[in-house]
């Protein structure tokens, strides 16, 4: 017969766990599938690194596991990040180019959908020069 011990030890309180790392990850992996929109490059890219980093803080705290897993989330969002400003700013480059300018002057006045088609056709001609 064994009787309980007198000092049994601090009460089990499970092992750390990393949430944040792992939603760090999941929002990095969105961020960088959706990287040509804002909401999803620039904003679940900034939510993702946020996360990854207090992930990681944590991770070296000893309060929670996954650092590596907060890692790369947190370099996920950035990537996701990076690649939603250059589209940002290939497409506002692209809106005030002078061709756009002339595409958009053309349609203005054309009249018909045959001037329109010709609008087309010659801003095809100019940018694909």
């Amino acid at each position: 017969m064994s009787y309980p011990s007198a000092n049994p030890g601090p009460p089990h309180q499970g092992s750390p766990r990393n949430g944040l790392g792992v939603a760090a990850l999941v929002l990095g992996i969105i961020a960088l599938l959706t990287f040509w929109t804002v909401l999803g490059g620039i904003v679940l890219g900034l939510v993702a690194l946020v996360l990854g980093i207090i992930g990681f803080r944590r991770q070296k705290q000893g309060v929670a596991t996954n650092g590596t897993m907060a890692i790369v989330g947190a370099v996920l969002g950035l990537l996701g990040i990076i690649a939603s400003v250059v589209i940002l700013a290939v497409g506002v480059s692209f809106l005030n180019s002078e061709e756009f300018g002339n595409l958009t002057e053309c349609l203005e006045q054309a009249e018909t959908t045959q001037e329109q088609e010709d609008c087309q056709r010659e801003f095809s001609d100019q940018v694909g020069r």
